[in-house]
């Protein structure tokens, strides 16, 4: 009896044993898919985030419609084969604060980067099928002089370094200014521009097709700025403005993404700061100023060193960081809100909101009953 009861204590002590190991080989197991699932998760987000294929370099033309959202975008990418996964897309944009991204044609190719694929996105794509558009370069409302040369090597066979060269060459610059004076005398004058010609560049659709070279392109584009600008040209010298001051100011609320009804506003205060002698403090200007329109600009962009800096130098700049349309030219030409004092203006771009007071606001914390709202 008593050796019956031992041997069962034993088998007992045996078994239990047994199943300690079984369940610790199980965690263990367990533990080891954890970690391979993790590292096969984290090894598909850093392959995800590069390009898809670095060597291929064929374009595809991808249609965003109006209203997608970033995760639609993404999968709409992946589905054509431009990035690994829509999902880390998604990710990626979120991470980086990147967003506002337009809807349009755009061409995009597996060997771009996330961030390249982000900028295009912001900057927005043609109306109509890019395959329609060839030997045609589309300027956009805000496209900046960067951005032009790459719609002329995609759309023409001119490069984008000899459209660049051109938009510096004193010379040809001199010959437009002798050709449209009350255009071009002020940008003759003007010092520390980037580009000769930015803001002066006017937003529509040119045919390359059937000019000699590239300066009868350039030419056409500035033709058309002379022409919308022709009625207002009295206008602009009894209100004591340059056409390159104008210009800056319409460049840079044309910059904000807003309705012209708020860019007339913000023309307003930016035009009170300068009597006031403050700086403009322009968001679009600093990132001009440190060539990043993707991010969400730092401490250290309003600190970059540039005279287009506008958050650390006083006055107007050295001139347009884009080329506007004339809704926004008019907007710069007739503010509104001026008499009520506002010196500053916050634009809420995520919720479509922008504030103005006459106090300092540092973000939307600090937005009181005071503070007037306008919504696009």
């Amino acid at each position: 009896m008593s050796d019956h009861h031992s041997g069962s204590k034993q088998d007992t002590q045996a078994s239990a044993k047994f199943g300690k190991k079984i369940i610790l080989w199980i965690i263990s197991i367990l533990i080891i898919l954890f970690i391979f699932i993790l590292f096969l998760g984290h090894n598909y987000i850093k392959t995800s985030l590069k390009p898809l294929n670095p060597k291929d370099h064929q374009t595809t033309e991808v249609n965003i419609p109006m209203g997608a959202s970033d995760k639609k975008i993404g999968s709409i990418l992946q589905d054509q084969g431009i990035v690994k996964s829509g999902i880390v897309f998604n990710y990626y944009v979120k991470a980086h604060n990147i967003n506002n991204f337009r809807s349009g044609y755009y061409e995009f190719s597996p060997s771009m980067s996330l961030n390249k694929i982000a900028k295009l996105l912001k900057q927005g794509g043609a109306a109509e099928s890019i395959r329609a558009l060839r030997g045609k370069v589309v300027i956009r409302e805000g496209d900046n002089i960067s951005t032009i040369a790459d719609t002329v090597a995609q759309r023409t066979n001119y490069t984008r370094n000899e459209f660049l060269s051109l938009m510096n060459d004193k010379d040809f610059v001199k010959t437009l200014a002798k050709r449209y004076p009350q255009l071009l005398k002020s940008e003759t004058k003007s010092k520390s521009v980037r580009y000769q010609l930015e803001g002066y560049l006017y937003p529509a659709t040119y045919s390359a097709n059937g000019t000699k070279n590239l300066k009868q392109l350039v030419e056409q584009m500035v033709d058309k700025t002379n022409d919308e600008l022709k009625p207002y040209y009295k206008q602009i010298k009894k209100k004591n403005l340059t056409v390159q001051e104008l210009l800056t100011i319409a460049s840079l609320i044309e910059g904000e993404n807003v309705n012209t009804k708020n860019g007339a506003i913000i023309a307003g205060v930016l035009y009170n700061k300068l009597n006031a002698g403050l700086p403009l403090n322009s968001a679009v200007a600093v990132a001009y100023a440190s060539n990043d329109y993707v991010h969400k600009l730092t401490k250290k962009d309003y600190q970059v060193k540039s005279a287009y800096n506008l958050s650390t130098n006083l006055g107007f700049g050295p001139g347009p960081v884009n080329n506007p349309s004339l809704e926004f030219i008019l907007a710069a030409l007739n503010p509104k809100e001026q008499s009520k004092g506002y010196l500053y203006y916050l634009n809420d771009m995520s919720n479509k909101r922008v504030f103005y007071s006459q106090n300092k606001i540092s973000s939307l914390k600090s937005i009181t009953k005071d503070t007037t709202k306008q919504d696009d």
